[in-house]
């Protein structure tokens, strides 16, 4: 054989190996699938109208109450109301010896007359101011009621001897209710004072009592489950027969008229510098825009939409989760 067959023979062998191997790589083996790229999660922008509902319960106390005490250290010489009795604004409750403190004031106007007649201006003055003092000491021997009610309570007896703070009696003032319930700060912007409310005892559940929102304090406060609540006071002006101080209650705030929200995933929001929040709109060609949005948390993982370019329909990208 010469030579050049025996190149010509190494280049056919040369070829037929490589086909060989060529077919057991590329055509003998099954082709391993390409990871499929990622595919793009997205939701909907919902507008919704709905009505709001404020749900609250608490218990109810008098509109009025207070724990009275003597001003004044001494035997008790007069008790001249009972448990239950009506009072008025001013009305002589109880009273203490005031023997010293009658004698007292006496001794200061004799002075006060003798000043009056050969004494110096500046020793009247300071009569009269001791004068002042004294009469208080007196009116501190007497129990008076602060405001018009009822006698709830009372702890004491003609002969009993009270020290100057003790408690003796309690009043309270029941011609109205009233009640604090805890609103959520994410309910805040929807109760205003003058506000509806309509309550259901557990001792009358077949009656709706109504009230209304009386008092929005200016400060809120944080309960240990790390929510903000306002305290609000709610008004019973005329409460039914039979529902007292001590009472529970569930209800309702008054709703509102309907409103439509503009509702996205709260989990579609995402954080920037400075607290800004901004979403992912998937445009229809596939291209993305990112969107800067105001947003209110509503629970359960919802967020309205309050300022943004965002409208009814358009496709959000959910956030990953990585």
């Amino acid at each position: 054989m010469s030579k050049r067959s025996v190149v010509i023979l190494l280049i056919i062998i040369v070829l037929v190996i490589g086909g060989v191997l060529a077919f057991y790589f590329f055509g003998g083996r099954k082709a391993e699938a390409l990871p499929a790229a990622p595919q793009m999660r997205t939701t909907t922008a919902e507008e919704r109208t709905y009505t709001r509902v404020i749900d609250i319960s608490g218990y109810v106390e008098p509109y009025d109450e207070e724990e009275l005490k003597f001003r004044s250290t001494g035997a008790v010489t007069g008790v001249y109301v009972d448990e239950g009795d009506s009072v008025r604004k001013g009305d002589l409750l109880a009273s203490i010896d005031n023997t010293k403190q009658t004698a007292s004031l006496q001794q200061i106007r004799n002075e006060i007359e003798q000043a009056e007649l050969s004494g110096s201006q500046r020793e009247l003055e300071l009569l009269r101011l001791r004068e002042i003092s004294a009469e208080a000491d007196l009116e501190y021997t007497s129990l008076r009621a602060t405001f018009d009610g009822e006698v709830a309570s009372v702890d004491v007896s003609v002969e009993d001897y009270f020290e100057a703070g003790d408690s003796v009696m309690t009043i309270v003032d029941r011609s109205k209710l009233k009640a604090t319930v805890e609103i959520d700060e994410i309910d805040m912007p929807y109760v205003y004072e003058g506000q509806k409310a309509f309550l259901v005892f557990e001792a009358y559940p077949q009656m709706t009592v109504e009230a209304v929102v009386d008092y929005i304090p200016m400060l809120g406060r944080y309960t240990d489950q790390g929510i903000g609540v306002v305290d609000a006071e709610l008004l019973i002006e005329n409460p039914p027969e039979g529902i007292i101080p001590g009472f529970t209650f569930e209800g309702t705030l008054e709703a509102e008229s309907e409103t439509t929200m503009l509702l996205i995933p709260y989990s579609a929001v995402e954080r920037g510098w400075g607290g800004s929040r901004s979403v992912t709109v998937l445009e229809d060609d596939g291209s993305t825009r990112r969107v800067d949005v105001r947003i209110e948390y509503l629970g359960e993982g919802l967020a309205e939409v309050l300022e943004g370019d965002i409208k009814p329909g358009d496709k959000i990208v959910m956030r990953s989760r990585n």
